[in-house]
């Protein structure tokens, strides 16, 4: 693999144990969607149900180990850790970018997870600039060769402009989002990758035949971040100034359900709480990266497990609160929408 992918992913993997890539001042004002608590719940603990649909397959609860890495060493005993704890808990996995993988097939490797997670939802993960190079066939291979079921093809034009490698003709995406939908034999997921998606970009991907889409709003990791402390003259400078750009998370949920998206909710997911309130705003799941990481760290699978696990007790606590047994009454619960969201939304 050459020296500048290989160094890319270690230096991502590095800054991203780290609270110092975080937004610095957006947050995902998911904080601004109150729930409303029940008195009356009618219903017991055990009795909630978290399952939820999606895919094609089901999910114990609504949550993704959202896409983080790969093309590394290092990036192998990650993804087949956190892949063994989707399958044991029952939620979703995400493959970090393949780019790697497809300039460099010896990297494949690191992307198997396959046999440590033989029956979780899995998601491939190319970009649209590099899948619009790409034919349709070889495009697929990348897909087959991991046995993921769908695959997000992610937008990260802030992210480029700040990489010191990265690309700088943005052209030709949406029409990639129109062939690969027609094309492909698993279903494709618009991703970002932490600066949200539009109003706009929603009605683009939904006229483009898109019908899933992966957030990764502001308010969590600025991938800006990560790519400015990686840059230095212009590149970060530029970055410094970009930091902060993007649609937090729960606008760009509210954007992506109200354009007919299937929505998962990334970007600055923390909490059972913050899933939740994305369910609220129409969510179908929600994603969590970095904290599950750093989880993995400190705790090694032990401890992203008992992290995650908690997560899963928020949510069916909230659940219970707000008086909704499923996941499709927490859709249609009762919520407040305050502030800067209420603006953002209209």
């Amino acid at each position: 693999m050459s020296a500048d992918i290989e160094k890319r992913k270690a230096d991502h993997l590095d800054l991203c144990a780290t609270d110092e890539v975080a937004f610095r001042q957006r947050t995902t004002l998911l904080e601004h969607v109150r729930l409303v608590h029940q008195s009356l719940p009618e219903a017991s603990y055990e009795s909630i149900d978290t399952r939820v649909r999606l895919l094609g397959k089901e999910l114990r609860a609504p949550l993704l180990i959202a896409a983080m890495t790969g093309g590394h060493e290092r990036a192998a005993e990650i993804n087949r850790a956190l892949a063994s704890i989707a399958e044991e808990l029952g939620f979703a996995f995400g493959l970090g970018s393949q780019r790697a993988m497809q300039k460099h097939p010896a990297t494949s490797w690191t992307y198997q997870v396959r046999e440590h997670a033989p029956t979780a939802l899995l998601f491939g993960n190319v970009g649209v600039i590099q899948a619009r190079d790409m034919p349709t066939a070889e495009i697929s291979r990348m897909v087959e060769d991991v046995g993921a079921d769908a695959l997000c093809v992610h937008m990260n034009p802030a992210m480029e402009l700040v990489q010191p490698e990265g690309d700088r003709d943005f052209s030709g995406g949406l029409q990639t989002f129109r062939r690969l939908w027609a094309e492909l034999d698993v279903p494709v997921i618009a991703k970002e990758t932490g600066n949200g998606i539009s109003r706009e970009t929603a009605g683009q991907l939904r006229s483009a035949g898109i019908r899933y889409a992966d957030t990764s709003g502001a308010g969590g990791t600025s991938w800006v971040g990560v790519e400015t402390m990686r840059a230095d003259g212009d590149g970060r400078a530029l970055g410094e100034a970009l930091w902060d750009w993007g649609i937090p998370t729960a606008v760009s949920v509210r954007y992506c359900v109200d354009a007919g998206l299937t929505t998962i909710a990334t970007g600055g997911i923390r909490t059972g709480m913050d899933v939740a309130r994305a369910i609220a705003l129409g969510a179908s799941c929600a994603g969590i990266a970095r904290t599950v990481y750093q989880a993995f760290l400190q705790g090694g699978v032990e401890g992203a497990r008992g992290f995650l696990r908690q997560i899963e007790r928020e949510l069916r606590s909230v659940m219970l609160l707000c008086g909704a047994k499923t996941i499709e009454e927490l859709q249609e619960s009762p919520r407040i929408i305050t502030g800067e969201l209420r603006d953002w939304l209209g």
